[in-house]
């Protein structure tokens, strides 16, 4: 049965799932969008709210990386979430090329436009367009670079974490060949004891002989002193 644990790392990779395919499907939409500005600002919200919540989820999941019991699970989730951040950078340079393409597609309409009239209103549409799109792709940058600074970290806590783990492999290597001298330290001594006992059985049953021997030569004196005539 499923612990606990097991079951929120499960949801929360789902939701991750769910929220890099949305994030897929509305930067397609951003390609294909033709115009107006309002349009492509809208799906540029959506875009960058999908993100935020990408962004928490794929932190919840370090999190929960961090806190697995078992040190081989705890890799398994921080390789996944490393995977996650790289999938989301990747997303983030998708979504500026997108941004540049609708861009184009804007352009090349408002030129369109100006061929048939219309040239101050669509000069200062054009001029608004091209500000929203250079200060959305500053957005992308900046996140770009957010990201590549996690991934960054997350590179790092992942050295750090196989550093510990070789550590610990050669402390218990270490201790295990303690444990093997410790054992044939003891299996010597065993060996010692044994051949003392034997020996002191030896030590005794020679000197009752001898005591026996002693007594015998003390009792055949005594007889042939006090009775010689026996």
């Amino acid at each position: 049965m499923a612990s606990s644990a097991d079951v929120h790392v499960r949801i929360c990779a789902q939701e991750i799932i769910k929220y890099d395919l949305e994030i897929k499907a509305l930067i397609q939409d951003i390609r294909d969008c033709p115009g107006p500005q309002s349009a492509l600002v809208e799906l540029n919200a959506q875009v960058k709210e999908k993100f935020n919540k990408l962004r928490l989820r794929i932190q919840d999941l370090e999190q929960m990386a961090k806190e697995q019991d078992k040190e081989s699970d705890g890799l398994a989730i921080q390789t996944e979430t490393e995977s996650q951040w790289k999938q989301m950078l990747s997303n983030q340079t998708a979504w500026r090329k997108a941004n540049l393409a609708c861009k184009l597609a804007i352009d090349n309409m408002e030129k369109d436009e100006l061929l048939h009239g219309g040239e101050n209103h669509n000069t200062r549409q054009r001029k608004a367009t091209k500000e929203n799109l250079v200060e959305t792709s500053s957005n992308i940058t900046e996140s770009l670079m957010s990201i590549s600074r996690m991934m960054s970290e997350q590179v790092k806590q992942s050295e750090d974490t196989i550093g510990t783990l070789a550590t610990s492999s050669r402390t218990v290597q270490e201790t295990n060949e303690e444990f093997k001298s410790m054992t044939g330290t003891i299996h010597l001594g065993r060996k010692l004891i044994l051949k003392y006992n034997r020996r002191e059985l030896t030590d005794k049953l020679l000197i009752f002989l001898a005591l026996a021997l002693f007594f015998a030569t003390v009792l055949y004196i005594l007889k042939k002193r006090l009775f010689p005539f026996i």
